[in-house]
């Protein structure tokens, strides 16, 4: 009878663990997500859209080319984020991972007099 009541109580307890480690994410893997900027307004502006992404270290931002390119993406103080190569076709992607957090003020260098810029707050 000890047998079986240590055993029910193990179970219990194995049972508890597993619980408790899903309800406060023990063992699980986040997963990171990807963040989509437009490069160019859809009526045209020189603008990126939205101007400022908000997102988690690991994350990732994709500038799509939508309208009057081309564009680049030149990140300040961060040549190894920047896209300094213009994106010349319609739809081209470009992507740039962030991993430690902080504040990127970007901009698009063709375009940059005309106040073509953005922020990637990484928290």
């Amino acid at each position: 009878m000890k047998k079986s009541l240590l055993q029910s109580l193990g179970l219990l307890l194995a049972s508890l663990v597993v619980v408790i480690g899903a309800v406060f994410g023990y063992g699980s893997v986040a997963s990171a997500d990807t963040v989509t900027v437009k490069m160019g307004g859809d009526g045209g502006q020189l603008a990126f859209v939205p101007n400022v992404v908000e997102i988690s270290a690991g994350d990732t931002v994709k500038w799509v080319n939508n309208k009057a390119f081309p564009h680049n993406i030149v990140i300040d103080g961060h040549p190894e984020l920047s896209h300094k190569k213009l994106a010349q076709k319609p739809k081209a992607e470009l992507e740039s991972t962030f991993t430690e957090p902080g504040e990127y003020s970007y901009y698009c260098s063709p375009h940059r007099g005309a106040g073509m810029k953005g922020k990637v707050v990484v928290k």
